[in-house]
């Protein structure tokens, strides 16, 4: 993902609607439904097993084989998967093969919630402080597995204790191809970027796919994560913003979930849910106020390891999105 310019988010803004409706009616106080346990050391599982692969490339044998893992994890935890592939062009003109990965749960309902993240991996780790490793492959626990293992553990908890609304987990493919900071190029790239999810998201519209709301993960266990409200998600889905950072206050993630603060306007997974697909859709993802990246110090850099997770960042968002899910039911 990028950051973009306000001026760049003008058509976007004008061409997307949607509200969505937070069942606290405005109270301070929201009423919490009964809800199972989020558990980070499983979703730490789910995150080594997917960097026992090595870095995920869109279109190398290591992707096809997570990709693989990764339809029957979610196989195995109950959902109805698809695979969605299709052909990228990045920043080079180059074309790689890519798949999506749609897993569904009550497939019949027509009431839906959209969870979404990507699952490839950057494949120059360009913004690593030594040189020697700017055309590295990342090996993306954090940027692109954790997201990816939180939905993974909510699948879980949905199997052993259902609900009525239809829940989809989407995995995109390509989302982090965007044009290496090694280039020689002055054009704009954020086009680039997240382009598994612009194909998903074409084709959701065509397909007349609707859910209520969308809830993308991004970068959701590093050290250290904080997360603000990001600016596209409150100019597009404010309504969803305040809900999901109030639960998170309420059951104790207030440092995780800082309510009246805002990061960054980022080209991420969904602004073409957004976009395309006209989902109103946020963004989780940290700001970090301090160091080389207000993405964190493992961002595109070959640090970024199971190592440098925290199992107490991947329980506040896994918490906080159960509260989020179970509270459907009241």
């Amino acid at each position: 993902m990028r950051y973009i310019l306000l001026a760049a988010l003008v058509c976007l803004l004008s061409a997307c609607g949607g509200k969505t409706k937070s069942k606290s009616g405005g109270a301070d106080t929201i009423t919490l439904a009964p809800c199972p346990t989020f558990d980070p050391d499983t979703c730490l599982r789910y995150i080594q097993e997917q960097c026992n692969f090595g870095p995920r490339v869109t279109g190398s044998k290591e992707s096809v084989l997570c990709k693989q893992y990764i339809v029957d994890q979610f196989k195995r935890l109950g959902a109805v998967v698809e695979e969605q592939p299709c052909e990228v062009t990045l920043w080079d003109n180059s074309k790689l093969p890519a798949c999506n990965i749609i897993a569904k749960l009550n497939p019949e309902s027509t009431d839906r919630i959209l969870f979404c993240a990507h699952w490839d991996s950057r494949p120059w780790a360009d913004n690593d402080e030594d040189e020697k490793n700017h055309r590295t492959p990342v090996l993306a626990a954090n940027d692109g597995a954790s997201g990816v293992a939180v939905m993974m553990e909510l699948c879980r908890l949905l199997q052993q204790k259902p609900i009525k609304a239809g829940i989809d987990f989407v995995c995109f493919d390509a989302e982090d191809m965007g044009t290496p900071q090694w280039a020689e190029t002055e054009e704009s790239d954020s086009h680039t970027w997240c382009l598994g999810s612009k194909f998903w998201a074409e084709k959701a519209r065509e397909d007349g796919y609707r859910a209520r709301y969308g809830v993308l993960l991004d970068m959701v266990g590093g050290r250290g994560s904080v997360f603000p409200a990001e600016k596209v998600s409150m100019e597009l889905a404010q309504p969803i913003v305040s809900l999901i950072w109030r639960l998170g206050n309420q059951i104790g993630y207030g440092h995780y979930f800082p309510l009246n603060k805002e990061g960054g306007y980022l080209m991420d997974d969904h602004v073409n849910v957004n976009r395309y697909a006209r989902i109103p859709c946020i963004d989780i993802v940290p700001y970090f106020t301090d160091g080389p990246s207000s993405f964190g110090p493992t961002w595109h850099t070959v640090n970024d390891t199971p190592e440098n997770i925290d199992p107490n960042v991947l329980e506040a968002v896994g918490q906080t999105l159960t509260q989020l899910i179970y509270n459907e039911e009241l």
